[in-house]
Parts: structure tokens; C-alpha cells; sequence
């Protein structure tokens, strides 16, 4: 098991590089190394007995561990992935982009294993300069600026985080995941605010909606599928592992999902309402991070499903969107993604939620706010089920391979928690459901209301990650000391 994952973790950067040599080749390396990593994951999911860790160089190398949690996280980077390179395929996307897609997938897969800080920022690094790439693909002055924005504010993000590694170091002599319980509370705050900035996640997140929205369709469902769930990911390791920390990762997954679903609900612009929908989804993973994995599945094939069919819509405009019926079996395709993220049954978000929302019975205030969510997420995507459908403009027959792969997974998944269906839990979820449709259709969609974009400025977004780093230092001395 030990080669076969390090064989597994080195053969997408080895593909990667070797698509130069033959570029004729370069969608089927990309789609062999996709399918290797679905295979690997639906074996950590369903046949190991035990985790697996490894340590490579003592102390000062490279810890890894692979268990469950990870296999969903694998599992959600394969999918989306192959997904990405099957609607690409007949397209005139060149080698470089099936080079930097390959990367991005291996450093992904790289960040769900990582057990020290130092591979840990490695891999993010390197995913960065891959999403920096494939942002800045097209080569427009837009899309040039939103790639180098992307990559100012993950590298000041990381500056935070790399100071928090060398005082865990300090502390500890290692940079393992376990020395967090032993460092100084403001080596855990800078670490967390790193973290916090490359998920998306609370104002922090505030570069996501842009950095989504402006990007090329594939290029949007890597990024919100898998990319931004990096930094979400040891936020729940360190959550699982450390008990004192796990009360503020729930308190920050709880703000998110208000704060993601509240833009979410305004927009008018298809694709920036399904990224501020992202940063609502984050939090709905950390606030109950035992099922976070399974929510994070679930999240990611809804996600990269609409952004594939967003991508493909007469327009983004919503308003314009009502004046232009789409082409019906898109329309069938977008409904079944939404229904999945609102949490209606037969799809994994009905387990996810359901998971969730039990997880999360013992804390009160939390279970309450997170209901209050469930029903924002469906008012949300009712703007896109309610759309008019009937034209029968063509879409292009290759559109239909990843979409219908993501829907059949959406579908498989929600048999992995078969026991949620029960009476009780399918009338709430479809209670939940009415009232948000309720809600749209009788009052928010006659409201026009234009939230403020100034935190999304780049002066602002660096400017919040200096308040953060005291309000967490401020945050973590009252719970952990």
C-alpha cells in the first residue's frame, strides 16, 4: 500500500511533464492519471481496513496520512477532474493546459494527504502557480489581472501561514500537525488565517466570488469543485485532531455559510451567485467536520456540474435569462444539480445535509443557524430552477459526457448513507425546500438589492487579513487558554 500511494502521488507531476514530449497524447496522460485517481480513492473508501501513514524523513520530512476522510477528498479531485478533461476534449485546448490541469490535480491530491506544515504549504504553492496558469489561459487583460489578484492574495495568505509553521517548528521540532496542540496561540491564528484565505472561507474569501466568476467554465469548476476545498481540508483535520479547536472551526463554517448565502441570494450574475454559493458550501464542511468529507463529495460534482452548465447559457444575466428560455435537457441538467446542493432526496446532498444538519443537533444555536442556511441554499438555487426552458437551441453533443458522469455520481453517492432515508428526514428536506422556493418566488425575487463589492477590492482583501490575524489571536485566547 505504501508504494502504491507514492506511485499514486508522483505519477500525475511525472505525466505531467511528460505531455511535452508527446503533446498528440495529451488528453488521454490526463484522463489515465484522472481514472487512476478515482480507482485509488474508491479503494481507500471501500476496501482499506486502516489508515495508512507514513513518515518519510523523520522529524524534519514528509508526513502523510490517507484515510477516509482524504478518500472523499480524492475522490471529488478524480471526478471533477476527468469531468473537466472529457468537456475539454473537442476543444482546441492546447498541451500547456492539459499539463497544468494534470499538475493541479496531483498537488490537490498532494494537499488531502499532507501531515506537516511544510508539504502542506509546498503543495498549496504549487497549486496556486497551476490555478494562477489556468486562470491567465485565455491571455485577456481581464483575465491576466484576476490570475495575478488570485496570486497576490494566496501568497500574502501563505506569508501568514509559513510564519505559523516556524512556530509550531520552534515548539515542537517538527512540523507535524500534532505539534499545533503545543505551539504558541499565535502560530495556531497565523496558520488558520492562511488556511481561511485559500478556502474561501468568511471575509476572507472575499477574492472567491471574482476569481470564479471571471474564469474560463472548466477552469471555474476546477476551482470551486476542488481547488478552494485545499484549504478547507486541514482546517477539519485540525478539527478531528484537537478538540479545543474544533468549537472556532464550527463557529467560522457557521459565519460562511450565512455570509456565502447571503451574496448568494442578491446576485444577478449567474456565475458570481454560484461562486458566493461556494463560499456558503465551505462553511456548511466545517461546521460539522466528522462529516465533512462526505459533504465536500457531495458539494463538489453538484458544483462543477453548474459551473460546466452555466458555462453554456444564452446569458449570465439572470433577467435576461428569464426573456431567453434555454435548451430543455440543460435545463433538466441544471435542476437536478440544484435540487442536489438544496438537499432534496435521491441525490448525495440529501445525505450530506441530512449528516450535517444531525451532527450538528448538539449545539444548539448551531443546528438553528444551519436550518436558517438550508432554507437560504434553496432560495438561492431556485433562481436557476425557475428559469424558463423550451428552446431547443443545440448544445454541443461532447457537453453531455461529463455532465452525465457528474449526475450519475451525484446519484451513486447517495447511497452511501442509505439510513438517512427516512419519513422524518425527507419531509424536513422537502419542508426546507418549499419554503425557500416559497420565499424566492413570493418575495426575494422582486428585490433588488445591489450588495456592496468593496471588500472585494485587492487593497481590502489584504487589508481584512491583518484584522483577522488579530480578532483570531484575540479568538483563540479565549478558548484556548
Amino acid at each position: 500500500m505504501s508504494t502504491l500511494t507514492l506511485t499514486w502521488i508522483a505519477l500525475p507531476l511525472f505525466v505531467g511533464f511528460s505531455i511535452y514530449l508527446f503533446p498528440k497524447l495529451d488528453r488521454y496522460l490526463t484522463l489515465g492519471v484522472a481514472l487512476v485517481s478515482v480507482g485509488y480513492a474508491l479503494q481507500l473508501l471501500f476496501v482499506a481496513k486502516a489508515p495508512l501513514t507514513l513518515q518519510l524523513l523523520d522529524s524534519f520530512g514528509v508526513t502523510l496520512i490517507v484515510d477516509q476522510l482524504s478518500g472523499f477528498f480524492i475522490l471529488t479531485n478524480a471526478l471533477v477532474t476527468t469531468a473537466v478533461i472529457l468537456y475539454c476534449w473537442h476543444t482546441n485546448k492546447t498541451a500547456f493546459f492539459y499539463t497544468q490541469t494534470i499538475i493541479l490535480h496531483g498537488s490537490v491530491n498532494a494537499a488531502f494527504i499532507c501531515a506537516d506544515f511544510i508539504s502542506l504549504y509546498v503543495s498549496l504553492e504549487v497549486i496556486s502557480i497551476a490555478a494562477f496558469l489556468l486562470i491567465a489561459y485565455s491571455r485577456t487583460n481581464r483575465s491576466i489581472w484576476v490570475a495575478l489578484r488570485y496570486m497576490f492574495v494566496g501568497n500574502v495568505a501563505m506569508l501568514f501561514y509559513l510564519v505559523g509553521a516556524v512556530l509550531v517548528y520552534q515548539a515542537n521540532y517538527s512540523f507535524a500537525y500534532e505539534g499545533l496542540s503545543n505551539a504558541p496561540i499565535e502560530a495556531v491564528a497565523l496558520i488558520v488565517l492562511g488556511l481561511l484565505s485559500k478556502g474561501g472561507i468568511f471575509v476572507s474569501g472575499l477574492w472567491l466570488p471574482l476569481t470564479h466568476s471571471e474564469s474560463e467554465t472548466p477552469v471555474s469548476a476546477l476551482l470551486s469543485g476542488v481547488v478552494v476545498k485545499t484549504g478547507v481540508f486541514p482546517l477539519v483535520r485540525f478539527a478531528l485532531m484537537m478538540e479545543a479547536i474544533d468549537p472556532i472551526v464550527r463557529l467560522f463554517g457557521v459565519g460562511t455559510a450565512l455570509l456565502g448565502v447571503g451574496y448568494a441570494i442578491f446576485e444577478k450574475d449567474t456565475k458570481r451567485t454560484l461562486a458566493c454559493s461556494t463560499i456558503s458550501q465551505v462553511g456548511w464542511i466545517l461546521a460539522a467536520p466528522e462529516v465533512g468529507g462526505f459533504f465536500a463529495l457531495a458539494h463538489g460534482l453538484a458544483k462543477s456540474t453548474l459551473f460546466l452548465i452555466a458555462g453554456n447559457l444564452p446569458s449570465r444575466n439572470f433577467k435576461e435569462l428569464k426573456e431567453q428560455p434555454m435548451n430543455t435537457g440543460l435545463w433538466i441538467a441544471l435542476v437536478m444539480a440544484s435540487l442536489s446542493i438544496s438537499g432534496f432526496p435521491l441525490f448525495a446532498g440529501f445525505g450530506a445535509k441530512v449528516l450535517t444538519l444531525k451532527n450538528v443537533q448538539s449545539w444548539q444555536w448551531q443546528w438553528i443557524v444551519m436550518n436558517l442556511g438550508a432554507v437560504g441554499t434553496a432560495m438561492v438555487y431556485a433562481k436557476f430552477i425557475l428559469l424558463p426552458h423550451g428552446k431547443e437551441k443545440p448544445v454541443r453533443a461532447s457537453f453531455w459526457t461529463p455532465i452525465l458522469l457528474l449526475l450519475s455520481a451525484l446519484i451513486a453517492a447517495s447511497g452511501m448513507y442509505l439510513e438517512g432515508y427516512t419519513l422524518l428526514n425527507i419531509t424536513k428536506n422537502l419542508a426546507i425546500i418549499a419554503m425557500g422556493w416559497l420565499a424566492y418566488f413570493l418575495i426575494f425575487q422582486r428585490v433588488v438589492l445591489k450588495l456592496p463589492r468593496v471588500l472585494e477590492q485587492l487593497e481590502h482583501l489584504i487589508g481584512v487579513m491583518v484584522v483577522m490575524s488579530l480578532t483570531l489571536i484575540l479568538l483563540f485566547k479565549l478558548v484556548l487558554v
